[in-house]
């Protein structure tokens, strides 16, 4: 499941937030108490620890959580509470430099306007006990003004360690590199804040000092819902959640400065970048310089020559850039900005580049395959033929009706292919392509193919759900699949589908699959096999027009 934000609250009923919200507030008038070897067991305690203050933050159980505070972190020594980890966790103990629902740390520089800060340099040690259910996270607030009293608009979490069955909100969207770590970059929303979450990829991470404006920058060039830089910084908060266990979780040593940026402007638009060495494979980039100081130029690209799908592939501390590994007479096109530590520039002109071909012409993309003759062990399959010169189209196949684990089956030289040898009541996905002695075409549309029974006794699942929450915008479901055959299955896929005007904002125990209305979620290697009668677990959290309280009610599931 993932992580839920501020306070770290879920807004499940008004009820909650109504309750959740008094306490804040009550917490935030408890009297200050100096931090030398404080042991803190009250829900919303705090203690000063010079320059910052530590909270106990026990906001998601009733059961006891004691931690024992030092001048600069803190360690769980009692901690009661197990929470499911298809929800949310128990707490968050933490430490703070700035304002937490009007709790300021002493003195404290926050909220500054990001537009402001030169630096925001943090430094963080933590210690893990070898058990438990939790994860060891960094989380830093921005918000639309100042007003710190509530929810702020957005929660970048940045994920040291974890353990156990449970993720950040959404789903992942992309990687990073950071503070000399590679991190999987994950977006959502729990419908009260969006959440950007940079999840640690490699061994867990110990200690790290790093500049929070470098995730703050990564963060808004992930859209423009996540702020800009008229937005403020309003807290840096160290600290882990829990779910199961957590006695000896540790910060060992916390830090947190932020340094004015000295007037620094974002640098001016640079130039319409123009393209040399055009090859079948590749492209070198130029462009004017921006005005002002230039940290790094951010290129971007899209494919196809009218695409507005821009992704960055890249920096450049010079005004160029090569690029590599493209595909043969295709269209890309590319633009740039620069940045500094007071932001970014705006877009430059954009430029569509060919690559060349070589010679002879790919074939154009084929038509999405349609099935036909389907049997419990094969299936005929037929597709749209590819323009210009075909070899032979490769046809590639996937096994489970989200699968993305797709491997060439055959080859046909006309546009159909017969497949056969397969499993009963299973679902296949396929998709082709054309080549020639080009190269290859672009993949085609995916088409889903599930075998029949057999008319044996065999296997299938159903798919049910109740609701575990819902609020005037938005629920939570908790969904079940039940092997209902007669013999065991060794993987299932269960879909929910949304009414129209729902959107899928996060899932668990793994990140589902979203196409359309359908939200789909697969098997894990620990809880596919179900003996007849066994059932698994999964759940989603979705949001939904204001008024609106229909809920989910289609439901499908494969078994495999």
């Amino acid at each position: 499941m993932h992580a839920t934000t501020s306070r770290k609250q879920r807004l499940t009923t008004i009820a909650s937030a109504i309750v959740l919200t008094v306490a804040a507030t009550a917490a935030s008038l408890l009297a200050a108490q100096p931090a030398h070897a404080a042991t803190i067991c009250e829900q919303y305690g705090t203690v000063v620890a010079g320059s910052y203050v530590i909270q106990n933050n026990r906001w998601g159980t009733s059961a006891t959580q004691c931690i024992n505070t030092t001048s600069n972190g803190f360690s769980i020594t009692q901690q009661d509470g197990v929470g499911s980890t298809s929800g949310a966790p128990v707490s968050y103990p933490s430490i703070f430099l700035g304002c937490h629902y009007t709790n300021c740390s002493p003195s404290s520089p926050l909220p500054k306007q990001l537009s402001t800060i030169g630096t925001a340099n943090s430094s963080i040690s933590y210690s893990y006990p070898g058990s438990g259910t939790y994860n060891a996270s960094y989380d830093i607030w921005l918000n639309a003004d100042t007003n710190v009293s509530g929810v702020q608009d957005t929660e970048i979490m940045i994920w040291f360690n974890r353990q156990g069955s449970i993720q950040p909100i959404g789903s992942q969207t992309g990687t990073a590199n950071i503070a000399g770590r590679s991190w999987a970059v994950w977006t959502g929303s729990n419908g009260a804040n969006n959440v950007v979450s940079y999840l640690f990829t490699g061994s867990v991470i110990n200690s790290l000092s790093f500049d929070v404006m470098d995730f703050v920058r990564d963060t808004f060039t992930r859209g423009s819902q996540y702020g800009n830089n008229s937005w403020y910084l309003t807290s840096v908060q160290a600290g882990f959640e829990p779910w199961i266990g957590g006695v000896g979780l540790t910060v060992n040593s916390f830090s947190a400065a932020v340094t004015n940026g000295g007037g620094t402007q974002p640098p001016g638009t640079p130039g319409t970048p123009s393209a040399s060495n055009v090859t079948s494979s590749g492209a070198s980039l130029s462009w004017s310089a921006s005005s002002g100081t230039v940290s790094s130029y951010l290129v971007e690209r899209a494919t196809g020559a009218t695409s507005t799908s821009f992704s960055q592939i890249g920096t450049s501390s010079s005004p160029s850039f090569t690029d590599s590994g493209l595909a043969a007479n295709t269209t890309y096109r590319y633009r740039v900005r620069a940045s500094n530590s007071a932001g970014t520039s705006g877009y430059s002109g954009i430029v569509n580049v060919t690559t060349t071909g070589g010679g002879t012409q790919v074939p154009g993309t084929p038509g999405t395959p349609s099935a036909s003759n389907v049997t419990s062990s094969g299936a005929s399959l037929s597709w749209s033929a590819s323009s210009g010169t075909v070899s032979s189209y490769l046809v590639e196949r996937a096994t489970g009706a989200t699968s993305t684990s797709f491997s060439q089956i055959g080859t046909s030289s006309s546009p159909s292919f017969t497949d056969s040898g397969l499993a009963a009541n299973t679902t296949y996905r396929y998709r082709v392509r054309a080549s020639n002695s080009a190269g290859t075409s672009g993949y085609s549309g995916i088409v889903n193919v599930t075998t029949t029974g057999g008319g044996g006794g065999g296997s299938g699942c159903t798919t049910t759900a109740t609701v575990q929450s819902q609020w005037n915008n938005g629920y939570v479901l908790q969904v079940t699949v039940t092997n209902t055959g007669s013999s065991t299955i060794n993987g299932w896929a269960s879909t929910a589908t949304l009414p129209s005007g729902h959107a899928h904002t996060g899932s668990w125990p793994q990140a589902a699959v979203v196409s359309g209305q359908n939200v789909t979620e697969t098997n894990q290697n620990w809880n596919g096999a179900l003996a007849p009668g066994q059932t698994a677990s999964w759940g989603f959290q979705a949001s939904r027009p204001n008024g609106n309280t229909s809920l989910p009610t289609t439901f499908s599931c494969t078994a495999s």
